[in-house]
């Protein structure tokens, strides 16, 4: 049965302001959707609350992964339950390899299952070393990336593709059951935003569902989703199938204004 992604009710705020206000989405292993909507509408508030970052005050709802609630969790233990987030302004640490950081990543992440197999010792550790290597180079392929940019410090002097596309490689390695990505798109080009889509949409499959995150329509014409959501202040406004992105791209967010206004009037 595919593992599910489900958000109930969801209110949330920030310093005391509310951002959130009853957010309903369902997401589940196989399904590709996206959820659109203007600055300042909740999308990133939702992104970051899916995967736990305190600043993000949960104050009714829930978030349940496999119907179980991961709203008292940290984000590593989310992580664990199949959840990752592609954030939309990677963060540069320097002085950590990106290879490095894959594999503590990796080891997080998947250790219960590896403790159970892998040797303790220094041929434990030898042969766990190998083994990454041999998967990091596999989805180095699948990413399109060369060798070389894992010996680097993780985001340090990468352009803004390379930055998205180092989170796409993380997403690649640690095979999550859900993958959220908030605006991958922000700040690319044309010919980047293709390159990383096209990435996404091979990975995407019956052992991954997608959670995209964005403003504009134009990661959609290489990210087919199935569904997609509009968000309008803090609320699902309208979901339906890929044909509603259009409908976007050729009315604009004045539309989903408008359409609210009359409904309260």
């Amino acid at each position: 049965m595919p593992k599910t992604l489900e958000i109930k009710d969801l209110h949330v705020s920030i310093e005391s302001k509310q951002i959130l206000k009853g957010v309903n989405l369902k997401v589940a292993q196989g399904e590709i959707h996206a959820v659109m909507g203007p600055n300042g509408s909740g999308k990133s508030t939702l992104a970051n609350t899916l995967m736990g970052h305190p600043k993000y005050k949960v104050d009714s709802g829930d978030i349940l992964v496999n119907g179980e609630s991961i709203v008292g969790l940290p984000p590593d233990q989310r992580a664990k339950k199949g959840l990752f987030l592609a954030f939309q302004y990677p963060l540069e640490i320097s002085g950590v390899p990106l290879a490095q950081f894959l594999r503590s990543a990796y080891r997080s992440v998947k250790g219960e299952g590896q403790q159970k197999t892998e040797t303790k010792g220094v041929g434990g550790e030898m042969i766990s070393a190998l083994a990454f290597k041999k998967k990091l180079e596999e989805k180095l392929k699948e990413v399109d990336l060369d060798p070389s940019f894992t010996k680097r410090y993780l985001n340090e002097g990468f352009s803004g593709g390379e930055k998205k596309r180092a989170e796409i490689l993380q997403m690649a390695i640690l095979q999550p059951a859900i993958a959220i990505m908030d605006e991958t798109d922000s700040g690319l080009d044309i010919d980047a935003v293709r390159r990383v889509a096209e990435v996404v949409s091979r990975m995407a499959g019956p052992e991954m569902g997608v959670l995209i995150i964005t403003h504009y329509q134009r990661i959609l014409d290489y990210i087919k989703p199935q569904f997609v959501h509009i968000m309008v202040d803090g609320r699902i406004f309208q979901s339906g199938g890929p044909e509603l992105a259009r409908v976007l791209e050729e009315k604009g967010y004045e539309w989903t204004e408008q359409q609210t206004t009359s409904t309260a009037n």
